[in-house]
This record gives C-alpha cells, sequence and structure tokens, in this order.
C-alpha cells in the first residue's frame, strides 16, 4: 500500500460510518464466541436473511459447545436442513466435539489451535479472534476483497495465491490496533450493503474520496471476474421402494454434496443408459449390498 494513501482518515471515516449505520443482527449483539462463531458458519455463502431464524433456532437448541457436542449428528442435520453446505454442519458438530475434548468446552482464543478444527480456515479464524476475543487480525471475504479491490484498483486476480497476498496486505495495513472486530465488521457491512458486485453505491460510500477504482472509473472492472467453467448436466434415476407403510432410503457419504443426508436410492444415468437400464443396475447394486 502506497505511504501516500491516507489510512487512518479512512478507517476513521469507515468506523464512524459502521457505528452509524450497521444493520442489528443477532451475533452482533454478543461477544460469545460461540455464537459468534456459529454466525460465521452459517453466513458463508448464504445470505443474511435466511441465516437469522436458522441462528436462532440453532442457539435455543443447541446453547453452548458442550450441547452440541453432545448432541447426535442427525438432530444437528435435521435443525441445519434447508440452509444448504451441509459440510458447514457436520463440521460444527465434528469440531465442538473437539474443543469439549480438549479444551473443556472453551472456545480457544489461538490461531494455530482454531486452525486445527475441523471446518474452521483462515477466514473463520480470523473472524473469531478479531470479534470474539479483540485479536488484531484481518479476514478476507467475498464482501472484503470486492471492498479492497476497488478501494485500491487491484486489478489481479483475488482469488490467486499472488492476489491473496496483495489483499491481505492491503487490510493488514489498514487495519486499526485494537479495534480490528469492528474493523473487519465494518468492512463485511460495507461490501454486502454499499459496495455491491454490479452496482456499487458509490455515492453513499463512507471511503468513496479515497477509492481509486472511482477515481479511475474501473469499479465497474473490479474485482477481476474469472472466466466460469461450464457446467455440466447430470441426470439421475430415483428408486422408491416401499414395503407397507415402510420406504427405503439410504444415507449419502458424509464428504461432497448434501453429505450424511438420507435419500431415496439413485444412481447417475451413464451414457448411452435409458432409466429402465439404470435402474435394474441401481436394483442389483442394492441387492449386491
Amino acid at each position: 500500500m502506497s505511504d501516500s494513501f491516507p489510512r487512518r482518515e479512512a478507517v476513521e471515516r469507515l468506523l464512524a460510518w459502521f457505528q452509524e449505520r450497521r444493520r442489528d443482527l443477532p451475533w452482533r449483539r454478543t461477544r460469545d464466541p460461540y455464537a459468534i462463531w456459529v454466525a460465521e458458519a452459517m453466513l458463508q455463502q448464504t445470505q443474511v436473511s435466511t441465516v437469522v431464524p436458522y441462528y436462532q433456532r440453532f442457539l435455543e437448541r443447541f446453547p453452548t459447545v458442550q450441547a452440541l457436542a453432545e448432541a447426535d449428528l442427525d438432530a444437528v442435520l435435521a435443525l441445519w436442513q434447508g440452509l444448504g453446505y451441509y459440510a458447514r454442519a457436520r463440521h460444527l458438530h465434528a469440531a465442538a466435539r473437539a474443543i469439549a475434548a480438549r479444551y473443556q468446552g472453551q472456545i480457544p482464543a489461538d490461531y494455530a489451535a482454531l486452525r486445527a478444527l475441523p471446518g474452521v480456515g483462515e477466514y473463520t479464524a480470523a473472524a473469531l479472534l478479531s470479534i470474539a476475543f479483540g485479536q488484531d487480525y484481518a479476514v478476507l471475504d467475498g464482501n472484503v476483497r470486492r471492498v479492497l479491490c476497488r478501494l485500491f484498483d487491484y486489478a489481479g486476480d483475488p482469488t490467486s495465491a499472488a492476489g491473496q497476498r496483495a489483499l491481505h496486505s492491503f487490510s493488514q495495513a489498514l487495519l486499526p490496533s485494537g479495534q480490528a472486530g469492528a474493523y473487519n465488521q465494518a468492512m463485511m457491512e460495507l461490501g454486502a450493503t454499499i459496495c455491491l458486485p454490479r452496482e456499487p453505491l458509490c455515492a453513499e460510500c463512507p471511503v468513496e474520496p479515497y477509492c481509486l477504482a472511482r477515481r479511475r472509473g474501473t469499479e465497474r472492472d473490479r474485482p477481476l471476474r474469472r472466466a466460469r467453467d461450464a457446467h455440466r448436466e447430470r441426470t439421475f434415476a430415483a428408486a422408491y421402494i416401499a414395503r407397507g407403510e415402510r420406504v427405503l432410503f439410504v444415507r449419502r457419504r458424509p464428504e461432497g454434496l448434501l453429505g450424511g443426508l438420507w435419500e431415496l436410492p439413485n444412481t447417475e444415468i451413464e451414457a448411452g443408459e435409458g432409466d429402465e437400464i439404470a435402474l435394474r443396475r441401481l436394483l442389483h447394486s442394492l441387492s449386491d449390498g
């Protein structure tokens, strides 16, 4: 970051804006590391409006790390149903059990210890340490990356290793000592409500006077968008097998999409197959099992 960038002025305006305009969200009313951890897990790739009722129900059912650790995984997945990305629920459950076993149910305030827990990546560890424990760690999520790319008119790929290093350097340089929690939340709030992906509300932005992309007219070109891989369509055949009032369900493997959930037996229809052939193959595999 250039020495000429008015770091202090920009951060002061950002924090003042956040204090005045921030949304009243349930996880912002607590300093409980567990409650903040649950929120951060749920908010990954999910909109705030969707998360709020799930978050409240989850904490009512599992109010502590110990309560979550003692719960059956099926109960956790059932409460998560509809929120998507079920690996998050499995990781929360596994991490809660690890915390109960290793740290007497207290979430560790240590970066290495947090990163060693299932499902806790760089972002979650930094968010927990800054928001719940007041430590000076900067977070990088999609919203923060977008803000930084525009603020510093970063023209590289923010998802590349070089891009990650550059954005981390920008954010650490902006980070106000002792105020990391507020700073991180302000950056995320700015990206979620003002510095929007396609139509940024630059006239309402508290750091608009310092934004290099705005100054250069490149705000809609930042961050750089990578070409998406073409999606391959897949077709499945499912079998409904009943005996009286009993219906056969099978459990998905723990890893991957919708891992650990129950579903009707099914198989992907391979090239050159029709539904009937695929179903015969499926039934044969079930009888062998």
